[in-house]
């Protein structure tokens, strides 16, 4: 068998394996495939009001079964570390990374897939080296690279992690861009409006949750 078979065999198993995990995401077969008593959590926390939406999130979660804790942030952000270690109040089980931001304000569309790739392939060694059991985002742009690299390191059977996205409670009647895109890919896609839930087809509604 040469060189070029064994490539195509290799391409239609990882194409085969993407496949699998995207029905399973739809189905909303989102199990763990481990038992614990606390999961392994990555936040990506945005700025301004991201932040303070997540961080409402995580303050009212029993962070002993949430732990530890990554919590990262774009390189350029300077004000959410501050409220991050406010909320977590002197807890020593969660740590700060920062990864370059995917794309920057007034950054046209086009010149964004650049720095995305580029926060990508900057997210692959933090993400792999930490291990999340689970992701949890609510729409900022440092999201779509650290979920990115979790369903990438998930197909390569690298990493067993869920993703829980949370769109932005201002996301009244429509998604934001990263809620576009992850609605693909989140193992649980939550919205916090009943009209925004009807636009989209496989969205769950709890009411309010930040």
């Amino acid at each position: 068998m040469g060189i070029y078979a064994i490539f195509i065999i290799i391409l239609i198993a990882f194409l085969l394996r993407i496949l699998y995990l995207l029905v399973k995401v739809v189905t909303s077969e989102c199990a763990l495939s481990i038992q614990a008593s606390s999961f392994k959590t990555i936040i990506c926390i945005g700025s301004g009001g991201h932040t303070s939406e997540i961080l409402r999130l995580m303050s009212n979660l029993n962070t002993r079964k949430f732990g530890p804790r990554l919590y990262i942030l774009a390189d350029s952000d300077t004000s959410s570390e501050v409220k991050i270690h406010n909320m977590e109040n002197g807890s020593t089980s969660y740590t700060l990374c920062r990864i370059p931001r995917s794309r920057n304000v007034k950054q046209t569309y086009s010149s964004s897939i650049f720095t995305t790739i580029y926060a990508t392939l900057s997210t692959i060694p933090i993400v792999y080296k930490f291990a999340p059991n689970v992701i949890l985002c609510n729409g900022p742009g440092t999201c779509i690279p650290v979920c990115a690299v979790a369903f990438l390191l998930r197909c390569l059977f690298l990493l067993d992690s869920r993703i829980i996205y949370i769109e932005s409670l201002c996301r009244v009647r429509t998604l934001s861009l990263s809620g576009k895109i992850l609605q693909y890919f989140a193992d649980i896609f939550i919205v916090q409006w009943p009209q925004l839930r009807d636009n989209c087809y496989r969205a769950k509604y709890f009411g309010r949750l930040t």
